[in-house]
């Protein structure tokens, strides 16, 4: 496509001499800015795919696929309805749950929790729970001897395994002088840190029966908890759901609690995209001011190529493959940054951390305590074909200039 003599002219003129730095400078700052927008947009996707992965993860490993509610004031045959729930093909749990706003105290403080009061059993089927207990055991807790709190929370009040969690519930206990707050001490038997922060900071789980007492609902409980093997099909489940429970009987999935956030996320993702895209567009502009600066410096040499028998083909063809070159070039430098810079950006994360002494990603802030990064091919593709398509758009204008060129005008100005 291209012969060995444009190619020998197109680097050529990469390579400007002392008088032509100037030119030169603006090559690679157009070489640096598409490599940065190119890096910059790789990382900021993986890091917003990587954020959608982990939350989908958590929340939907803490809190089930959907929760099924009795259009009656008391849920009683929830066994019964776990059952049928239960046989459906592809359901993993079907938990029946007690959930209630508490407020939770001990001698060092004081906070507000979510109590959630499941079986041991059910308990232990929800692995991102289980598999997080960081202090103590399951055991205590099947066996109804106290409850499971987050890490954080036991950090923010003090407290351990073996320890007492005051529970007081807005929900009192009327007496002759009125209605007093329900109290109750618990035993801590175990500690969870599954890395969000909400979670780790709020969260009781409580033995169903304990649940039961406290919160003076015997026989009935708030819902069922469902778990799936693939949430992305919660709408079939749904609907299997909607039959195997009967009439009375409310469904919510995770799409419909959780869609505001998703789409916020999305939204986000969306924006960060086209901002993040216009750095790889001025760079674009770049590489259209640098080759007029080029062909402009070089119209003596364009002249004398073309009383020599060069083509305007060729001449076009030169200067096409100048600018391809500070795209393609970087384009492939950005590409290896960003992703070097994805796969390590949790270590970068706290390398700089700990040189400059501040907190980077405040997990009160961001959910996570960890900074998550997944890169997606088809993501990465789009962004390289995008980077190429604007960096070779950029070169026809500069390079048809050259190519119309009047070589007896520029002889006659030199």
């Amino acid at each position: 496509m291209f012969s060995a003599f444009e190619r020998m002219v197109a680097f050529r003129y990469l390579r400007a001499r002392r008088q032509e730095g100037f030119v030169s400078v603006i090559a690679a700052f157009s070489l640096v800015g598409i490599a940065l927008g190119v890096g910059t947009l790789i990382v900021v996707m993986s890091v917003m795919n990587g954020f959608r992965e982990e939350l989908l993860d958590r929340i939907l490993g803490l809190n089930g696929h959907m929760m099924i509610y009795a259009e009656a004031e008391q849920f009683t045959d929830y066994d019964k309805v776990a059952k049928a729930l239960g046989g459906i093909p592809g359901v993993l749990a079907a938990a029946p749950m007690i959930e209630g706003q508490v407020m939770a105290t001990s001698q060092r403080g004081a906070g507000g929790a979510l109590v959630r009061g499941l079986r041991g059993a059910d308990l232990a089927k929800y692995p991102l729970v289980s598999a997080s207990i960081n202090a103590g055991s399951i055991k205590g807790f099947e066996t109804g001897e106290g409850v499971i709190i987050g890490d954080r929370l036991a950090g923010r009040l003090g407290i351990g395994v073996g320890g007492l969690i005051t529970l007081i519930s807005p929900q009192g206990n009327p007496t002759v002088m009125g209605t007093v707050p329900r109290a109750r001490a618990f035993t801590v038997v175990g500690t969870f840190n599954v890395g969000m922060y909400e979670y780790d900071s709020s969260f009781v789980y409580m033995p169903l029966e304990l649940a039961q007492l406290y919160f003076k609902l015997p026989g009935t409980v708030s819902g069922i908890e469902v778990m799936t093997d693939n949430p992305d099909e919660i709408g079939r489940y749904a609907m299997a759901a909607r039959e195997a429970a009967g009439i009375g009987y409310r469904v919510v999935d995770w799409r419909q609690t959780n869609s505001h956030f998703f789409t916020a996320l999305q939204v986000e993702r969306n924006v960060m995209f086209v901002i993040l895209a216009l750095i790889v567009l001025v760079a674009a502009f770049n590489i259209i001011a640098g080759l007029i600066m080029v062909v402009k410096d070089k119209g003596r040499d364009i002249a004398i190529m073309r009383t020599m028998g060069a083509t305007r083909g060729q001449v076009m063809r030169i200067f096409f493959m100048n600018g391809a070159a500070i795209g393609i070039v970087g384009t492939m430098v950005g590409l290896g940054l960003g992703v070097a810079f994805a796969l390590n950006i949790d270590s970068i994360k706290t390398w700089l951390e700990g040189l400059t002494g501040t907190e980077l990603f405040a997990p009160e802030v961001r959910f996570l305590t960890q900074l998550p990064a997944k890169i997606e091919a088809g993501e990465v593709i789009t962004v390289v074909v995008m980077a190429l398509g604007l960096s070779l758009l950029a070169t026809i204008y500069p390079s048809w200039r050259a190519a119309r060129l009047d070589p007896v005008e520029a002889l006659r100005y030199e």
